[in-house]
């Protein structure tokens, strides 16, 4: 395993600004709010070619401030996966009652302490930093988030406490996101299938703002999660908090294998589930659709084909996603779940050989010759797969322009039918052969 290195602070100290610098990249949601972070969030970082784990954590106060307690929560079981600690503190508001609470924290983990003073770009500050020795702890480096001011000498210290910890890691695993609207019980269904409060739940809409990754195995299988934050509708996203959540997801989606569009099964399928199902036939993805909250519905003779038949004719661009029907809150039929994760990334990764392939595609083309379109007839010489992920062949034709889509489509669920593309789209794309 890779070393752990968790950043824990008060609110709005720079926490997830230190999180981004170090990965260089805007993973972590920062604003000026405190406690945008909620959750602890996950990424792999690299200095001087020693690979690590960093974690971003929730703000830690004294005061009765929203979701403090499970803030706390989420912290502790950071300190208790992490090797090494950076402790966060602002110079600008020198030592409060809240950097002591969480400097007793952190000696009881027994971990070791790395405390980063930030904000030090100031000048009129600078003289604050001393007071900081106050929390007892060796190591003080005084950095900038902003301007990047110490972070190298900071990241010198942290790679000198990996010594003996291997840094080897393949990623082997099945990387699947969660995404959909607001409140339809994505974070339960990350907590029902990990089986531990990864995220925090709650039935107020927009709880998770990030996205979270977080490995696992169930039979032997390695799976990484991908939970997200709710996305709205295009004309409702005011906040900067949301249009991150929105790249973010989006996001999710590319870096995913596998996509679970995640819809509410007591309030059926809206518009705003049919415009997020439209970002992942966007990017080619595979795709299954849960519906959750499945034990709230009452069940009749054709309940289930009633849904299905209604999710069918909404996500027609989604017409090969298979559908499982699930709750998170009882864990019913959570385990139907993994076969249709496997296949999928089975089929999402398949290739088929050029002479197989090309049976297939001439058969087709001889049952069902094509019609006369657009000033001709469409003759077909020979096919090649030339990608996967998602699998893309390529159609060898006497003139493309006599393509009907139609027949375009027909040859898609020919390839599908035979070789099994469960849950996977797949592209045709026609050549002229020269």
């Amino acid at each position: 395993m890779l070393p752990k290195v968790a950043i824990v602070g008060r609110p709005n100290v720079g926490k997830s600004s230190l999180f981004n610098r170090i990965l260089g990249e805007r993973l972590s949601i920062t604003d000026d709010t405190p406690g945008v972070t909620r959750d602890r969030i996950y990424a792999k970082a690299n200095w001087l070619s020693q690979e690590f784990y960093i974690i971003d954590t929730g703000g830690i106060e004294i005061k009765d401030a929203p979701f403090q307690v499970e803030i706390r929560a989420q912290v502790e079981i950071a300190l208790k996966e992490a090797d090494i600690i950076i402790f966060v503190v602002d110079c600008r508001s020198q030592l409060t009652d809240d950097d002591n609470l969480i400097a007793k924290m952190l000696y009881k983990s027994k971990k070791d302490v790395i405390l980063a003073v930030n904000k030090v770009d100031d000048q009129k500050f600078k003289d604050n930093i001393y007071d900081f020795y106050a929390l007892g702890f060796n190591e003080l480096f005084p950095i900038s988030t902003t301007h990047g001011i110490g972070i190298g000498d900071l990241l010198d210290e942290v790679i000198k406490h990996f010594n003996n910890i291997n840094n080897t890691d393949s990623d082997d695993s099945i990387k699947f996101s969660l995404i959909g609207r607001p409140n339809v019980g994505k974070s339960s269904l990350v907590n029902a299938i990990l089986m531990e409060d990864r995220v925090i739940v709650s039935n107020i809409e927009g709880t998770t703002r990030d996205a979270i990754d977080e490995g696992f195995e169930y039979e032997g299988d390695k799976y990484t999660i991908i939970d997200t934050a709710g996305l709205k509708k295009r004309g409702k996203i005011y906040e900067n908090l949301d249009k991150y959540a929105q790249i973010r997801t989006i996001d999710a989606i590319i870096r995913s294998d596998v996509v679970v569009l995640v819809l509410d099964a007591s309030t059926g399928v809206i518009e705003q589930d049919t415009h997020i199902g439209q970002y992942i036939e966007q990017y080619n993805k595979p795709c299954i659709i849960v519906v959750n909250k499945w034990d709230l519905i009452k069940k009749e003779t054709n309940t289930m084909q009633e849904f299905e038949r209604d999710i069918r004719d909404k996500f027609k661009y989604l017409d090969y996603a298979p559908i499982v029907f699930l709750s998170a809150l009882t864990k019913g039929r959570i385990k139907t779940l993994y076969p249709m994760l496997k296949l999928t990334y089975e089929a999402y990764r398949r290739r088929i050989q050029t002479s197989t392939l090309n049976d297939v595609v001439l058969d087709a083309y001889q049952m069902n010759l094509p019609s006369f379109f657009n000033g001709g007839k469409l003759k077909i010489y020979y096919a090649t797969q030339i990608g996967i992920l998602p699998p893309t062949f390529a159609i060898f034709v006497n003139d493309e322009n006599y393509l009907h889509f139609s027949y375009k489509r027909y040859l898609e669920n020919q390839i599908r039918k035979n070789f099994d593309f469960f849950a996977t789209p797949i592209k045709l794309e026609f050549r002229r052969r020269d």
